[in-house]
């Protein structure tokens, strides 16, 4: 992780977009329910998009202005719970978990990568990924709560 040339970090942050499209279509085939499918494939497609966000700005050195900055609330559950493995016939709140440890994993991976840059534009870059990331996991870590702490009729 020692790299400082800008075109090696984003061709690095490439390769891990893929990874995480190719991750979370995988889990798809294990999660037993509809709805856990239909999100994991929400999320791979913001990985795709990352992706393509990352091979643009390689490529023409547009697209900062791609991602928007928002508020986002750790919940910090992956921090808490350990991830299940992945098996075919998983329970919603599984697939989350997992979810969510893969994204907390993405967003330390490139704030890692941020903090060995001084400011400038390959930081600020790594930064919005991190961002990006940490967006997903708030969204797993909310799916994970909705399904594993199911609300009642009595409230």
């Amino acid at each position: 992780m020692g790299t400082t040339d800008l075109g090696s970090i984003i061709d690095l942050a490439i390769t891990k977009e893929q990874e995480a499209f190719d991750f979370y279509m995988d889990l798809t085939k294990a999660a037993a329910d509809k709805q856990a499918r239909d999100a994991l494939e929400y999320i791979a497609g913001e990985e795709k998009k990352h992706k393509e966000f990352l091979v643009g700005y390689r490529d023409t050195g547009a697209g900062g202005a791609a991602f928007k900055p928002g508020t986002v609330v750790d919940y910090k559950i992956a921090e808490h719970l350990e991830a299940p493995e992945p098996k075919p016939g998983m329970e919603q709140k599984d697939v989350y978990l997992i979810a969510a440890h893969r994204e907390k994993n993405a967003h330390e991976f490139y704030l890692s990568l941020a903090a060995v840059h001084p400011d400038g534009e390959a930081k600020n870059i790594l930064l919005k990924m991190a961002e990006e990331e940490l967006k997903h996991k708030e969204k797993m870590e909310y799916f994970y709560t909705n399904a594993a702490f199911v609300q009642t009729e009595g409230g």
